[in-house]
């Protein structure tokens, strides 16, 4: 029984540097295209609102974009470069028409998004995210959300649910709370 006890500590120890070395802190963000103004026409005074956006944030692989809009007046389409440049929504790549669609970043390129409504586009609702140049000069921190200021569309489904918060899954301290709480209790 004593050397039972001799080989746990050790087996312990091992485990937690284990887990240490493997656990990376992730942060992922999910950023709200257009921030409290949400996804839809651009007004007058305030065409280029989406390239002012994709500036404003340095986006990164893992990170998301979410569009909130009324589903029966808007969608959204991802579309080539060139169907951007010319606001061709005929054949998009990806279309999302829920009115809460998410759009996971997984590769350095260009992402090119527009309003999948005709018309929309030619009125600047149109999105490039350039993950290649870093999107722009500054590195901001996420955006943070608050359910208080996010528009409540109302349709036949009923309101848009809010969506996840935009804070990591786990982080380093947690996860050492928990190895040394399993440690005390193993010991």
């Amino acid at each position: 029984m004593g050397s039972l006890g001799f080989h746990k500590q050790p087996l312990c120890f091992t485990t937690l540097l284990f887990f240490m070395l493997i656990q990376t802190q992730v942060l992922c963000y999910q950023y709200k295209v257009g921030d409290l103004r949400a996804w839809g026409l651009p007004s007058s005074l305030n065409k280029n609102v989406y390239a002012k956006w994709s500036k404003k944030y340095s986006l990164k692989i893992g990170d998301s974009l979410l569009f909130l809009y009324p589903p029966s007046e808007d969608s959204v389409v991802q579309v080539t470069e060139e169907a951007y440049n010319s606001c061709n929504i005929a054949d998009p790549i990806v279309y999302m028409n829920n009115g809460n669609s998410v759009f996971n970043i997984t590769s350095l390129d260009n992402y090119y998004f527009t309003s999948g409504q005709k018309g929309h586009c030619e009125k600047y609702q149109k999105l490039k995210i350039s993950m290649l140049s870093g999107n722009g000069s500054s590195s901001a921190p996420a955006p943070p959300y608050d359910p208080a200021a996010s528009p409540s569309y109302q349709n036949v489904f009923g309101s848009i649910p809010a969506p996840p918060s935009s804070s990591p899954s786990i982080n380093i301290p947690v996860f050492l709370s928990v190895a040394m709480g399993f440690l005390v209790y193993v010991h």
